[in-house]
Parts: C-alpha cells; sequence; structure tokens
C-alpha cells in the first residue's frame, strides 16, 4: 500500500471535528433532557 492510499482513507482534521461537534451537541441535549426528568421528578415529588 503507498502513501497516496493511506491518506484517501483518514478523515482530514476538518471532518473530524464536525463529527464531533455534533456528538458533543448531542450529548449535551441528552444531558440537559435527563437534568429536566430529575427535575421535575424532585417537584412532583416534594409537591406531594
Amino acid at each position: 500500500m503507498t502513501n497516496k492510499n493511506k491518506k484517501q482513507n483518514q478523515p482530514t482534521q476538518k471532518e473530524s471535528e464536525i463529527n464531533l461537534k455534533g456528538t458533543f451537541i448531542s450529548v449535551m441535549l441528552l444531558g440537559v433532557f435527563i437534568l429536566v426528568l430529575w427535575f421535575g421528578s424532585y417537584a412532583l415529588f416534594l409537591s406531594r
């Protein structure tokens, strides 16, 4: 395998950065959703 073939298979720095940004946003949204569920459950517990 030549160096030319190796470089074609590896994603560039820009492509990796975009993918990681999407992953970070997804994880943050999931974390916010879980926090909302916890605080909602806690408020329900306090109101009863």
